[in-house]
């Protein structure tokens, strides 16, 4: 039988008890992996073993495959009316909002977000997401289309059937929400896997699909490695449609087992190495404070960190010196303690690969002005880290850190940045300060991202579609668009009397 884990927190910011399963959780249940391992969860800030969850196998996904395509086939998909689904949801948005704070301290716990930012960002944007699709699963139409006065043609948007999703570790209750909202909105039955870094806010949600009342099988959950549960779900021909979200590495391989197997439907979002453009019309201490947000947030670990900061030449001096001390008056330090903003990075793997970086613009001949260090004696913790001084072709310019290392970039005119803005294989984010509308606009049109921010960073929302260009993904998140990636459109031609 599977372990329960009970954590009593006992912190400034919060005090309560979580209790659930580490198991897998297939057909409503939640059971041991099929080979009996385990996997342990870390602590990011001392290295400590939190807890050890089931670890899920090839075998799991056909098991949980043939519940999901059961339940599809029975009181899911089309057997279940979309106002039925939206019920099912709703309650479920309402059950987090009632465990928000607990969502909260496990995320702070196995990924080291602070409780602060993953309580009024984290878990309400996930929230907010669940409850936005609830109010779509009833609003999925399809078109009465005219042809001939012979003829009624219409179309419907029917839902794929078992989809597998595949989320990261840098925001894993609302990426977990992001994924489940539109496919179960749609009708589809879900197989998600976690991250093995932190999958502890993912089987709170298991548990709360049962309170809520999903049928067994529409919602499984199993814990486990990409090069197994991951690579299971991308080759799997009975798995209609693979949702991915992480590196674009590993959004290769994803994209080459579909069409290896069946052709899935698959969605891919990827990395990112986002510019943020400060003009010299801009207001400077709006674009600090936000550059900090884009740059700083989470740690780093954003796939559409602001971590290109092309600054006027005009202003160059003034901004650096206020996005210098901004940065310095950054907490570091316990993810529940109240002033902390940022807390460790999620693992040792995580912590070397940036600290590689941070060595790699050293050798290059960048100039560390900022950090550039690990801060504390214990756990992954890294400093806030600014660049300067740096070359196109350098290693911290070009490539995704995932981390909190920005390059800070002087350029001279518009046609300049935005040429080294898009120089990138990257295309997922942009950002841009000035108060001239028409620079602001013109600019936006001219950069190669699936999202521009005007005077902010950062902003999501479930009813704006997030996305990107060129090698950062294949499809759209949040919106009406996520929809269209859980759904295939049936076209019906009825013959009213009409002789060949």
């Amino acid at each position: 039988m599977p372990q329960t884990f009970t954590y009593v927190f006992d912190t400034p910011v919060y005090k309560g008890t979580s209790s659930f399963s580490t198991g897998i959780f297939i057909n409503g249940k939640f059971q041991d992996g099929s080979e009996g391992g385990y996997i342990d969860v870390i602590n990011p800030t001392n290295g400590k073993v939190i807890t050890k969850v089931s670890e899920g196998t090839a075998k799991d996904v056909d098991v949980a495959v043939e519940a999901a395509q059961k339940a599809f086939d029975t009181v899911w998909g089309l057997n279940c009316p979309g106002f039925e689904r939206g019920k099912l949801l709703y309650k479920l948005s309402e059950l987090m909002t009632a465990h928000a704070d607990e969502f909260a301290a496990l995320e702070a716990l196995d990924n080291g977000k602070t409780f602060g930012w993953a309580r009024k960002a984290d878990i309400e944007a996930a929230i907010g997401s669940i409850r936005y699709y609830a109010g779509w699963a009833d609003k999925i139409q399809g078109n009465t289309i005219e042809t001939t006065k012979d003829k009624i043609a219409y179309t419907t948007h029917e839902p794929l059937g078992v989809v597998g999703q595949i989320i990261p570790w840098n925001f894993p209750l609302m990426m977990i929400s992001w994924k489940l909202g539109p496919a179960l909105a749609a009708g589809n039955t879900v197989i998600l896997k976690p991250s093995e870094f932190t999958p502890l806010t993912a089987l709170l949600m298991a548990q709360l699909t049962v309170e809520a009342g999903f049928p067994p099988g529409v919602v499984n959950i199993i814990n486990g490695y990409g090069t197994t549960v991951g690579h299971a779900l991308s080759h799997h021909m009975h798995v209609e449609k693979v949702a991915f979200t992480g590196s674009t590495l590993i959004g290769r391989k994803v994209l080459e087992a579909a069409s290896k197997t069946n052709l899935k439907d698959v969605s891919l979002e990827l990395g990112g190495k986002s510019p943020n453009i400060i003009f010299d019309d801009c207001d400077i201490e709006q674009a600090v404070n936000w550059t900090v947000h884009g740059i700083f947030w989470n740690h780093g670990q954003a796939c559409c960190a602001g971590s290109r900061i092309f600054v006027h030449e005009k202003i160059y001096d003034e901004f650096l010196h206020r996005f210098t001390e901004k940065t310095k008056s950054l907490k570091i330090g316990d993810p529940f303690a109240a002033d902390s903003y940022q807390g460790p990075q999620v693992s040792q793997q995580q912590y070397d690969r940036i600290m590689s970086y941070i060595d790699s613009g050293k050798e290059a001949g960048a100039t560390v002005h900022l950090g550039g260090s690990r801060w504390g004696n214990e756990g992954y913790f890294i400093e806030p880290t600014i660049f300067t001084e740096t070359k196109p072709d350098m290693r911290i310019v070009q490539e995704e850190i995932f981390g909190p290392v920005g390059v800070v970039i002087k350029f001279h005119d518009d046609d300049d940045v935005i040429r080294q803005a898009n120089d990138t294989v990257y295309g997922l984010a942009s950002a841009i300060f000035t108060k001239n509308i028409d620079r602001a606009l013109k600019t936006s049109q001219r950069l190669r991202a699936g999202t521009t921010w005007i005077n902010c960073a950062n902003q999501l929302h479930a009813q704006i579609p997030f996305g990107g260009f060129k090698q950062s993904g294949i499809g759209r998140e949040l919106g009406e668009y996520a929809l269209q990636h859980y759904t295939a459109v049936k076209a019906v031609h009825i013959n009213l009397g009409h002789e060949i």
